[in-house]
């Protein structure tokens, strides 16, 4: 998921910022630390409890799509595609490298037998640190924890693969784009996703991670839907204001993304519909509620820190579920008893999002801003 997966700090100083979509953010990848532990008693796609939970990685693709939009459209004269690029990649990829190492330690030492790192070498765990860490996918049959994942080390790393794609083709060809044009390629991608979600094999687009063929294209028309939604609303999106909407969006996006699965077994394509539903048309509709929010002084604080949160938390919650998987599996553990453990997974990753942030990623963001970029302004974005 998050993908994540960017800050909405992301802005020019002199611009408005968008405090509930930073909440948003923040309640979203909240979520998906529960949806990942709840990964621990299902057996599929169809008995997922926080059923939806994947469907934030397009939650925050748009909402990625609409900063990135939002914050550089009107730069272009004054900044050139290298200065996007590295804007870019000192944005996103300390926190890839810091979750890459993460990854690796706690996948080493989770003692979970469904993962037996006994026969997993040290020179093929480096390896795939150091891969994870460059975002270069391994391939199906060839990565350590043998479920075909591109970045088996730390799973949402995917969603950043494709997170860099976007931004390549929004620097390269899609921001020339006119907005007639760039609507159109909103609904032709938009068409591609139903049809994928409705009749494509899964009955949802529960997918991305892995480079085979279901799999990619799952990944890259998530992408190029949400990503270019989130672009095209950021130029024709007309602020209004409205009071309390942080804590109606936050209630409409956690319902969506714990309802349960829709149909079964025997009817896939119900499924796939309420996801296309959900992407298509109530996720523009909250970026665009979220944009035309006013908080109240407690709500953008809390906004505020949820929004700082966030990426370093999709990031970096991920190898607590080796751990926390390999106590209820090794257990035989229900969710019930588990309960504590499951607890300790959330508020843990939280702690260690904030630690992260502060300690590591605020700083090498500001040395590499001050050291590879010309102008020095207050954020890296």
């Amino acid at each position: 998921m998050p993908d994540t997966r960017v800050s909405t700090s992301a802005y020019a100083d002199t611009k408005p910022h968008y405090n509930v979509l930073d909440g948003l953010r923040g309640v979203a990848a909240i979520t998906v630390v529960c949806f990942h532990i709840f990964e621990a008693f299902a057996t599929s796609h169809l008995d997922q409890r926080i059923n939806h939970g994947y469907l934030a990685v397009d939650f925050f693709f748009m909402l990625s799509g609409f900063v990135v939009g939002y914050a550089y459209d009107d730069r272009w004269g004054t900044m050139t595609t290298m200065d996007f690029i590295k804007r870019r990649v000192i944005r996103l990829h300390p926190m890839v490298i810091m979750g890459a190492i993460i990854g690796a330690v706690l996948f080493y030492f989770q003692g979970c037998s469904v993962w037996d790192v006994s026969k997993v070498t040290v020179s093929a765990l480096l390896l795939a640190t150091v891969l994870n860490a460059l975002l270069i996918p391994a391939l199906p049959g060839h990565e350590v924890r043998g479920l075909g994942e591109m970045f088996p080390l730390n799973g949402p790393s995917w969603s950043l693969f494709f997170e860099y794609i976007g931004n390549i083709l929004y620097v390269l060809i899609i921001r020339k784009f006119s907005t007639k044009a760039l609507g159109g390629l909103v609904v032709a991608a938009g068409c591609g996703l139903a049809i994928f979600a409705i009749w494509g094999p899964l009955g949802d687009i529960c997918a991305g991670f892995s480079l085979t063929g279901t799999e990619f294209t799952a990944g890259s028309l998530r992408l190029l839907f949400s990503f270019t939604a989130g672009l095209f609303l950021s130029r024709v999106f007309k602020p209004f204001r409205i009071k309390g909407v942080f804590w109606i969006c936050s209630i409409i996006l956690v319902s969506l993304l714990a309802i349960p699965r829709i149909g079964g077994a025997e009817h896939l394509w119900m499924n796939g519909l309420y996801d296309t539903l959900c992407c298509v048309l109530v996720f523009p509709l909250l970026v665009v509620l979220g944009a035309s929010g006013k908080g109240s002084s407690f709500t953008n604080k809390l906004s505020k820190f949820l929004g700082d949160i966030s990426y370093p938390l999709y990031m970096v919650h991920y190898p607590f579920i080796y751990l926390y998987y390999a106590w209820v599996k090794n257990e035989n553990l229900s969710f019930e008893q588990s309960l504590p453990g499951a607890a300790a997974v959330v508020v843990g990753s939280i702690v260690l999002a904030y630690s992260c942030l502060k300690l590591y990623d605020i700083p090498v963001r500001k040395y590499l801003t001050q050291r590879f970029l010309k102008s020095k302004g207050k954020n890296s974005n």
